[in-house]
């Protein structure tokens, strides 16, 4: 990334990717999320001083109120399992990215399609339910977007010890956050009986052809 460039952080949540992304690499930020008031989202931008880098948007992501190829790039971090995973989604987001722009997304995943396990594991199952089907392998990410054509993919892997890194994320959460141990103890839980099983992060990155 460059500074300048205009970057759409998909499912931005509270704000955390946009506030790296300003800070680090000097670019323009458009952080959309539906849950997030826009308002409160501004507030931590203007702490972290980037308030003048980074525009807080309420959207939903199958309508995204914005021109077509208006952005340099898309990011997208813990939330493309949420909304991404339609054959149809890519090529919609894509209206939205101009040619040669890059689109890069870190989401839950599986080291095995849970399809081929024919089931969800009970400590995973427990704990999210159905949201596990959207929680798939890099080589199922690589497939789903080589396939249309639309992007050359130029990474999909799993994270290295991302079970690791979520089980020290969850546990923050736990001890800094006053609702966070009932809110974090069951994904703890989780994390701790997978071991890096089957739970990872899928890290993949594209660029628009």
């Amino acid at each position: 990334m460059r500074p300048g460039m205009r970057v759409l952080d998909l499912g931005s949540g509270k704000g955390a990717t946009s506030v790296f992304l300003a800070r680090e690499y000097g670019v323009e930020v458009v952080a959309a999320d539906l849950w997030i008031a826009p308002e409160q989202a501004a507030a931590v931008f203007a702490e972290a001083g980037v308030g003048d880098q980074v525009e807080a948007v309420r959207a939903e992501a199958h309508a995204l109120p914005f021109e077509e190829q208006s952005f340099d790039a898309i990011v997208s971090v813990d939330a493309f399992e949420y909304f991404g995973t339609a054959d149809s989604y890519l090529p919609y987001l894509l209206h939205f990215l101009r040619p040669g722009g890059h689109l890069g997304v870190a989401t839950p995943a599986m080291t095995r399609e849970v399809r081929e396990l024919e089931v969800i594991p009970s400590h995973i199952k427990d704990v999210v339910g159905w949201e596990a089907m959207a929680w798939h392998t890099a080589e199922w990410w690589r497939f789903q977007w080589e396939i249309t054509e639309l992007v050359e993919v130029t990474s999909a892997r799993l994270q290295q010890d991302a079970w690791q890194d979520w089980l020290l994320w969850a546990r923050a959460g736990a001890e800094h956050r006053p609702e966070g141990r009932s809110a974090n103890q069951p994904v703890i839980d989780m994390l701790t009986a997978d071991g890096g099983e089957f739970l990872s992060f899928a890290l993949i990155a594209a660029y628009k052809n």
